[in-house]
């Protein structure tokens, strides 16, 4: 008789090698966050103390190499774990938080000059010692934005490298961070941008002057950065599977090592649904935390998830959160039926059919049947769901938009055009001519086809013109208002982020389809990416003007002297704006300022129900919550904004705040109020009288009245007859999207 225990100890090891397969396959990468480092501890041994708790956790499981990267300025470490390895994680003492590795999104000429910002404004020499970190797709260092013709050495105070890159005197810094080695074929495993996107936000902060810039025509002029005569430090934390939180730490982690000033991040968060985080279970939120003690302020784009409200991803109070706005320039594309009618759309569309008629036909007629599709599917121009024989050669109407990888040549067709349900303000660039209408317009067409017997239409090469309302929060703009505090104000500012040109990478073309053969040095694109980097420089302005101010002094200063926007463009006012649009001139004289220190951003997070365990674990400095009045600590928190939410008829709320001058040495403010009936604003004492730089006053704002609209703005000016220093007030209820 043959046993049959050999073969029952094959079964059980293959069952038990089926189950730790799916074990590993179960776990993802996390971060394990404790705050600041143990007291005492040398820096250099915390991997060991990651790597104990990794075994603890891990078990028989462990290896050597579990411990995937432990950052240096905070005390976190990445591995993989299953879900229930996550919670016994989390449940370790002096484990903050634990949460899953993430993706982000990457959410110009003529844009500062609209902003006031002309290129022979009034700088500082020390503008060349300020260095920009730019966390993105990385930087093509062969643009002419980033030539070091005329620079010297970089900064005695900087402390970076270059990683598999040649830097220059203008781009100081070149690193790479992809820590689960996730890499695709195209992908350059260099600080090199393959994408464009890095390029173009790091040109628009600081790249070089270049005169005659356009694409094919369209935005021409002289590029430039806000402050050409920064240094730039590239932080390449995006690839072509994305940009992973673990990596955003790393670059987060060595920028502030090296020495750099300020932090460019035009990144919002990837989920099927906005997610909001609490302060500190963000790993955006820590970095940035982090970055502000070391007196470096974070620019972060506020996303492009709008126009619904709470869409931001992001509200902490110590960054700098940039919504995008339009400017005076506005690209439009038009096509023209056989029968003479001309309809506008937009787009970018570099194509010229020198007015040829081509067959037009639509989408829901000419169906891929042998691929399985009808006209339900065919009429949306889904891939690969059209005849390739029926659309070669013709312009196909479809009834909504693709993004320009899933389209692609469209089977040979010879144009296309998409009916859009929602506003015309997201122009894109796709590898055969193609615009974007409305949906009316795009029944109308549809109508012109059904009633001609041989219908045909061309498609004009875009142009310029010259845009009226403006400016005016695009619809893709993430809004606010700040879910996790609901009295702050979120975004704080706007910027120009549509139709904006300025670098771009040779590799990536202009509709990034493999096959277009349009290869750019400059690309005219939108987003809120494109607007954090011009906040981004309004701040470097500043810091160059005023090396030793702190984070919250220059967000102050760009906020009280920005430009008021309409609520009639804009119906979500400040939710879609903050403070308003940018104005870097006057940023640098602001006469006041509202500060923000370490510890009053430890006494607001008191306020936010932070335990004094919990405020142990990343700041050294904290005392305790106890005794303090924890429920006023949002109102007294020293933002250059008020916010209020009310959830009744009738309210009065008090905001203690105090302000610094930095205008004229004797001045004399008085406070005034811009508000509706509905509101009754009182200001305490109502003149503030200096006799020094550097002076403090302090003061109380009273909101109280009865409304039950949704949204009531008003503002606060004080004002010494050269500075007007204002702060929007914002008081709001239950809006439709809570």
């Amino acid at each position: 008789m043959v046993s049959l225990r050999p073969c029952l100890l094959f079964i059980l090891l293959c069952i038990a090698m089926i189950n730790l397969a799916h074990s590993n396959n179960d776990r993802k990468a996390y971060i394990v966050y404790m705050g600041d480092h143990p007291k005492g501890m040398d820096s250099t041994s915390i991997p060991s103390l990651h790597t104990v708790m990794a075994q603890e956790v891990l078990g028989g499981d462990y290896k050597p190499e579990a411990v995937l990267h432990s950052y240096k300025n905070f005390n976190a470490f990445v591995m993989k774990l299953t879900e229930e390895e996550a919670e016994r994680m989390a449940e370790m003492d002096n484990v903050f938080s634990v949460f899953p590795n993430t993706k982000y999104h990457l959410h110009t000429t003529r844009s500062w000059d609209f902003i006031g910002f002309p290129q022979n404004v009034n700088r500082a020499t020390t503008e060349s010692d300020i260095i920009v970190g730019v966390l993105d797709t990385g930087i093509w260092p062969e643009s002419e934005s980033f030539s070091d013709r005329g620079f010297g050495p970089p900064p005695s105070k900087w402390k970076g490298s270059c990683h598999n890159f040649t830097c220059n005197n203008k781009i100081i810094g070149a690193k790479y961070y992809n820590i689960l080695q996730n890499f695709t074929e195209d992908d350059m495993i260099s600080p090199r941008d393959t994408n464009g996107h890095g390029s173009h936000c790091a040109s628009t902060v600081a790249g070089n002057s270049v005169n005659s810039v356009s694409l094919f025509g369209l935005a021409s002029g002289t590029s430039r950065g806000g402050v050409p005569s920064a240094r730039i430090a590239v932080y390449k934390i995006c690839w072509n599977k994305g940009c992973q939180v673990i990596d955003m730490l790393a670059a987060f982690d060595e920028a502030i090592d090296d020495g750099v000033d300020i932090i460019s991040a035009s990144l919002a968060i990837v989920s099927p649904g906005i997610q909001h985080f609490p302060y500190f279970k963000s790993a955006f939120d820590v970095a940035s935390f982090y970055a502000m003690r070391k007196g470096i302020l974070t620019s972060q784009a506020a996303g492009n998830s709008g126009p619904s409200l709470y869409t931001m991803s992001y509200h902490a109070p110590w960054l700098l959160s940039v919504a995008a706005t339009t400017f005076d320039r506005k690209i439009v594309t038009k096509v023209q039926l056989g029968n003479g009618v001309v309809y506008e759309g937009v787009s970018i569309n570099t194509f010229d059919l020198e007015k040829k008629l081509y067959p037009l036909i639509y989408a829901g007629d000419v169906p891929n049947i042998a691929g399985g599709h009808n006209s339900s599917t065919s009429r949306y121009c889904i891939e690969d769901s059209l005849d390739a024989d029926s659309v070669k050669g013709k312009i196909v109407l479809c009834e909504r938009i693709h993004r320009t990888e899933n389209v692609g040549f469209l089977s040979g067709a010879a144009g296309v055009i998409f009916g859009l349900i929602y506003p015309q303000d997201l122009p894109a660039a796709y590898a055969l001519p193609e615009l974007l209408i409305t949906q009316w317009d795009q029944r109308l067409i549809h109508s012109y086809i059904t009633s001609t017997r041989n219908a045909t239409a061309t498609i004009f090469k875009s142009e310029e013109i010259n845009d009226g309302l403006i400016p005016f929060v695009p619809s893709f703009s993430s809004r606010g208002p700040n879910p996790i505090t609901v009295n702050t104000l979120k975004p704080d500012i706007t910027a120009p982020g549509v139709e904006v040109i300025a670098a771009w990478s040779p590799l990536n073309p202009l509709s990034s389809v493999k096959g277009d053969k349009r290869t750019i040095q400059y690309n005219v694109i939108s987003g809120t990416s494109m607007a954090c980097p011009h906040v981004t420089a309004a701040a470097v302005y500043i810091k160059s003007f005023y090396p030793n101010w702190t984070p919250a002094m220059i967000k102050s200063a760009l906020m009280t002297t920005a430009t008021p926007m309409s609520p009639t463009l804009n119906p979500e006012a400040e939710f879609a704006y903050g403070a308003g649009l940018i104005n870097p001139v006057k940023a640098v004289n602001p006469g006041l300022v509202y500060d923000i220190s370490e510890a009053d951003y430890i006494k607001f997070l008191c306020g936010e129900g932070y335990t004094d365990k919990e405020l142990e674990v990343f700041s050294l400095n904290h005392s305790s919550c106890k005794g303090q009045d924890n429920k006023r600590a949002v109102y007294e928190l020293n933002l250059p904004s008020f916010a209020l939410f009310v959830n009744g008829s009738d309210f009065t709320r008090a905001y203690p705040r105090t302000v610094t001058n930095v205008g004229s040495v004797t001045s004399t403010y008085k406070a005034k109020v811009i508000a509706p009936s509905l509101l009754n604003i009182q200001v305490k004492p109502s003149t503030l009288s200096f006799t020094s730089i550097g002076q403090k006053k302090s003061f109380c704002v009273t909101i109280e009245g009865i409304t039950n609209v949704e949204i009531v703005s008003a503002s606060l000016i004080w004002d010494d007859g050269s500075h007007q220093v204002k702060s929007p007030i914002v008081v709001y209820g239950v809006l439709p999207n809570s």
